[in-house]
């Protein structure tokens, strides 16, 4: 992380301003009768486009407003006599307009502009108008260029002359740029220089450019065409790779020779303040090396700059200490020659103190300097009012000495304008300095009662500009204190700031400056607070990302909590466009799904209107490497090859391996195969090879990102054939039909078949049988031999060949011809009833001849026939549980109670199963019921609890009552267990509580004669006032049914039910009408699907059949997630050994019995119950 701290406000700009203020001259204001002042003016050496209006500016103030005038040339230019010529309103700016028509031209010259008032009278610099120029070049005829290899040779420009100058430069008549080293360059002065001419050069032509500036225009000169003799034509690749080309070519080496400057010394004179341009350029073979030095020290590393490849020698901003001898060296193996240039300085002049306005009050004395440097020394000119002084009228209280004027004893009306003009041959200066005599009291010119604002520890300026003449006296007070500030860390400057070199929180107040001279005083208040400063205290740091990951940049800042703070966020010192995957927060910057472009530097920049800071970090991106690229194979024999690639970009993250993967075109043509794999170091690989394949390589290169994308291929390489080395695995012959055997085998791919025409030779013969092989020699993968017995065991080989021979002799593996279904069944089945749930079962095996194949399992088939539960109808669907292995016995589990089952057995082999056992039939004892369905608990008062339940979904048996114990709780106090028994046909309860507070949790049990159930847990609601258990609450409550408001909103309810009833009823009565008749015989026709035997229920297991009610156990609900074919081994509806399927209870109620003994079964318990059902 790079911390950037800077405080722009105080410590940059606004204290230039402020510096700005302290050095010039104090300002009249302009409400003061004051002498004109020129404000801006054209530049002297004035160069304009001839396509647009010409403006030359001149502006001034004064009081009064000055009147302006022109003269070119020396004379009056009178703008009103020509129509093209105007000057802005309230400006003396001209404006030459060439709309209607006219020539530029016309109008070059030198203009000076006079502003004056009747206090004086100001000039401009003389500006030299002068209309840019771009010529046509020359129209020329260049003849071919002749030139033996291994000469010099200068190609003139001779560009035309251009105002201003144009940029030059050398392109071919295609425009394609020439090619430029330190053989071949352009100089300074526009020429083609070669070092010495090579054969290549001859290959293009050679033309001049000149791009003018205001036109916007390029000049090409016709092209220079070179023929270049050689006394060696080789090709230029032999040239190129030989030890010395020169001698290849038969070029002799010659030592250097200076092209330009000529001879061995020469001078040059330069201007003080502009850059000096030093330049050598040499011929000879090889091309010279340029080395420069100066003569008696050491070239000024600050400002020297070499160009051009070291041809070149510039010197920016020079000055008279840079005046001296300076000497070129050009030198190659062959020798060295040196050139020497004498540099002398000159100066226009330039000011050492330019004078400034002179404000004096009646009587004072005063002085206006001029005092100008230059080489030659510059010659001094006083002028007044734009008159030599010489011819102004005397004034005796003035007195000129060289370059002083002396004032005394000022009187007003003495005000004038003065002119200092200090000139050389090398340029001039102008200013103009008014002297202004005024009797004003003192006067602040800033606004009152300033807020300055400052960071502390930083330097501060109080501004107080002030003006009076006489020139007032300044002096700074803090909080009324009474001694004036100076000195220590406050420091006062002429025009009436009060610097703080150190800005403390002590320094914090109200600053009072007060000015005074003989006619009064004036004061003002600055208010300065001190603020703290706008630190980043944890900034963004350097960080190494993957693509696609998020990344968060920090950027936590303290500021001044009474300054606004902006913070803004840049990449790559741009400001940052903020998308979508983008989040700035307060104190950082999220990245989300971070990509390449995302790479860059990034700057917090936090910022206050006094100070700002940032912080900046660099952010790499980690991607896939760049795919590597021409792939070439070398070393080629008959098993190997050299495979050689050149890496591309890892993208910031180190290559870890290189992945060669191989093409055929045989077997699996544009299918890629990994071949092997290298470490990221190495860029070539001896690559082991299969026979006869046509191989084509790709390299894939990875680092920690990723995988690049493959390289392009490379050229195919063959390899010769060769017999197959391996055999076919994966060998197994099985039987899909009763009379057959199919072999099957896993083939050789293409870098194992090693020649054409790959085939394999099968060969079987039955297993213990002295019988021959029989063979057969196949293109497919698999082989069917027909007509076989039924399972018996065969040997098997499989062997590969091809057109240059066979692999080596295979193993011999076993195979089973196919099976057909068993014959017989198990016999002497023996049941016995465990549980409520589960029997046992016993059988006598079959003989391993009747299996006919191999064995899998012997297998139960049962179904449950009825209930012991009188008018229960049940699914009777057949389940099936698998005992696997030859065994004579298994368990069947998970039965339902009380219920009459039928089994019977069969065998299973591959082919399927075998012929049913006989029929076994058995009862399975009752069993314990499930818990009721439900149970409903209700609190109609704070005296009394009511239970609700519903008998148990599954009974599995006859019930004989319900078991309910209850406690009561508060909290984590525990109350005593109580114990309620009720009789099977009771289904609701209602306990008294003992206080309204505790709240109660039941336990509710059904019970058959073999004993309790499963229990349902419920708790008992929250009372209303459990919050607040308070005696007070509880004496005070009011139940809520007896409140009259409360039945009266009750009835209200009631009766809007009984309107929209009734509403309903009308709307029915109004539809479709259909026959009862019909809608009995519909119901009549599904009763007697009920009653019909054959109706089969297998498909609707999880239905009620028409026309019955639920029984007392119900629909028999799964319990567990357990899949019917976890319990066993064969397909759907199969379990294991200890599995059964649970089947569904619905009760099928005749309807004769529902009509003629409903009375009489009321009095049974039992049946009872049924009827609640």
């Amino acid at each position: 992380m790079v911390m950037q701290q800077s405080l722009l406000t105080c410590s940059g700009v606004v204290f230039a301003l402020y510096l700005h203020h302290v050095i010039r001259a104090i300002e009249v204001p302009l409400d003061l009768s004051q002498p004109p002042t020129i404000t801006e003016q054209s530049v002297k050496d004035y160069i304009v486009d001839p396509r647009d209006n010409i403006f030359i500016e001149c502006e001034a103030k004064g009081n009064p407003i000055p009147t302006f005038s022109w003269t070119r040339n020396g004379k009056f230019f009178n703008v009103a006599k020509d129509p093209k010529v105007s000057m802005q309103r309230r400006s003396g700016t001209l404006v030459i307009d060439f709309r209607g028509g006219g020539r530029p031209e016309d109008y070059e010259g030198e203009y000076q502009c006079s502003a004056r008032n009747e206090y004086g009278t100001a000039l401009s610099s003389k500006i030299l108008l002068q209309v840019s120029r771009s010529p046509l070049w020359p129209k020329e005829h260049l003849d071919l260029v002749e030139i033996d290899e291994g000469s010099p040779l200068t190609l003139k420009c001779n560009p035309p002359p251009g105002l201003p100058p144009p940029v030059i430069f050398w392109m071919s008549s295609s425009m394609e740029p020439i090619h430029q080293d330190k053989r071949v360059s352009q100089g300074q002065n526009g020429d083609l220089y070669f070092s010495n001419v090579m054969l290549q050069d001859a290959q293009t032509d050679y033309s001049c450019n000149a791009r003018f500036h205001f036109t916007h225009t390029i000049q090409q000169k016709n092209p220079y065409t070179l023929k270049v003799q050689t006394k060696n034509p080789h090709n230029e690749t032999s040239f190129r790779n030989h030890t010395d080309m020169y001698s290849a070519r038969g070029v002799m080496e010659t030592t250097p020779s200076f092209m330009y400057p000529y001879g061995t010394s020469s001078n040059q004179i330069v201007l003080r303040g502009v850059d000096l341009l030093l330049e050598c350029i040499a011929s000879g073979v090889p091309a010279p090396d340029i080395m420069w030095y100066k003569k008696g020290g050491e070239l000024p590393t600050d400002k020297t700059k070499l160009e051009n490849f070291n041809k070149a020698l510039r010197i920016t901003n020079v000055s008279e200490e840079d005046s001296g001898e300076y000497f070129c060296l050009a030198s190659n193996k062959m020798g060295s020659i040196r050139h020497t240039i004498s540099v002398r300085v000159k100066a226009a002049p330039y000011w050492l103190d330019e004078p400034q306005n002179l404000i004096l009050a009646p009587g004072e004395d005063g002085r206006l300097v001029c005092r100008a440097n230059g080489n030659p020394k510059p010659t001094i000119q006083w002028l007044v009012n734009g008159e030599p002084i010489e011819s102004a009228p005397p004034n005796p209280s003035r007195e000129v000495a060289g370059d002083t004027i002396v004032f005394r004893d000022t009187q007003i009306g003495s005000s004038a304008v003065y002119q200092c003009n200090a000139s050389n041959e090398h340029g001039y200066l102008l200013a103009n300095a008014f002297v202004s005599v005024l009797d004003v009291p003192p006067r602040i010119l800033a606004p009152r009662n300033q807020l300055i604002k400052v960071i502390q520890y930083n330097r501060t300026l109080l501004d107080c500009p002030f003006f009076g003449s006489p020139i007032p006296t300044l002096r700074w007070f803090k909080n009324g204190q009474g001694s004036a500030l100076d000195g220590e860390n406050y420091q006062r400057h002429e025009n009436g700031s009060l610097e703080i070199n150190m800005a403390r929180k002590e320094d914090q107040g109200i600053y009072t400056c007060v000015a005074t001279n003989i006619l009064g005083k004036a004061e003002n208040q600055v208010r300065l607070e001190i603020k703290d400063p706008t630190r980043i205290v944890r900034g963004p740091e350097d960080l190494i990302v993957k693509r696609g990951s998020m990344v968060r940049l920090d950027c936590r800042i303290k500021h001044d909590s009474t300054l606004k703070l902006t913070v803004a966020w840049l990449k790559d010192d741009t400001p940052l466009y903020i998308g979508n995957r983008m989040k700035k927060e307060d104190d950082g910057l999220i990245i989300y799904g971070v990509a390449e472009k995302d790479q860059g530097d990034y700057t917090c920049v936090a910022s206050t209107e006094l100070d700002k800071d940032s912080a900046k970090a660099f952010l790499t991106v980690l991607e896939r490497p760049e795919r590597p690229r021409d792939l070439e194979l070398t070393d080629l024999a008959e098993r190997s090859v050299r495979l050689t690639w050149i890496p591309g970009d890892d993208n910031n993250s180190p290559i870890t391996d290189y992945v060669v993967q191989f093409e055929e075109d045989k077997f699996q043509p544009g299918s890629w195969h990994n071949h092997s794999r290298y470490p990221g170091s190495v860029n070539s690989a001896v690559l082991r090879l299969s026979p006869y394949v046509n191989y084509q390589f790709r390299v894939i290169a990875v680092n920690e990102v990723g995988s690049s994308l493959p390289s392009l291929p490379s050229e195919r390489y063959h390899t010769i054939g060769a017999s197959p080395e391996i055999n076919p695995t994966g060998v197994r012959g099985a039987g899909t039909q009763k009379n057959n055997m199919e072999i099957t085998w896993t083939p050789l791919n293409a870098t194992q078949a090693y020649g054409p025409n790959l085939r394999y030779i099968v060969n079987w013969r039955q297993r213990d049988t002295r019988d021959s092989w029989s063979n057969e020699t196949v293109r497919t993968t698999r082989h069917v031999v027909w007509n076989t017995p039924i399972y018996v065991p065969y040997e098997i080989k499989v062997q590969a060949e091809n057109d240059f021979g066979r692999a080596p002799e295979p193993d011999v593996i076993i195979g089973y011809s196919g099976e057909d279904y068993p014959k017989a069944a198990p016999t002497d089945i023996r049941l016995k009833v465990i549980n409520s749930t589960a029997v046992s079962l016993q059988w006598s095996r079959v003989y391993p001849d009747t299996i006919q194949g191999q064995l899998k399992e012997y297998r139960a088939y049962f179904w449950r026939e009825s209930s012991l539960l009188k008018n229960l109808w049940v699914s009777k669907k057949r389940q099936s549980v698998g005992f696997v292995g030859d065994r004579p016995r298994g368990l069947v589990s998970r039965l339902f109670p009380y219920s009459n089952y039928k089994l019977e057995m069969v065998v299973v082999n591959g082919r399927g199963d075998g012929p049913r056992s006989e029929i076994k039939e058995f009862t399975t004892p009752e069993g314990v019921p499930s818990a009721p369905r439900y149970i409903r608990i209700r609190q109609p008062n704070l005296e009394t609890i009511t239970l609700e339940w519903d008998h148990p979904e599954h009974p599995n048996g006859i019930l004989t009552g319900y078991n309910l114990r209850y406690q009561a709780f508060n909290g984590s106090k525990m109350g005593r267990t109580l114990v309620e028994t009720f009789s099977p046909n009771q289904t609701r309860f209602t306990l008294k509580r003992t206080d309204p507070i505790s709240r109660y949790r039941f336990f509710l049990r059904a019970r058959t004669q073999v004993g309790d159930g499963e229990s349902i847990v419920e708790e008992s609601p929250a009372p209303l006032n459990e919050a607040t258990p308070t005696p007070a609450y509880t004496k005070n409550h009011v139940d809520i049914a007896t409140q009259g408001w409360f039945i009266g909103l009750m009835c209200a309810i009631a009766l809007l039910v009984l309107i929209l009833l009734i509403v309903c009823f009308i709307k029915r009565s109004r539809g479709g009408k259909y026959p009862v008749r019909e809608k009995v015989e519909v119901l009549d026709h599904e009763d007697h699907k009920v009653d019909d035997p054959s109706f089969d229920y297998s498909d609707e297991d999880n239905k009620e059949p028409p026309g019955s009610h639920t029984s007392l156990d119900g629909t028999i609900k799964q319990e567990s997630d357990d899949s019917l074919v976890d319990y066993g081994e064969g397909g759907e509806g199969q379990f294991n050994e200890d599995g059964s399927f649970i089947g569904q209870y619905t009760v099928k109620k005749d309807k004769e019995e529902t009509e003629g003994n409903e009375s009489s079964e009321a009095t049974s318990p039992v049946n009872a119950i049924y009827s609640l059902a």
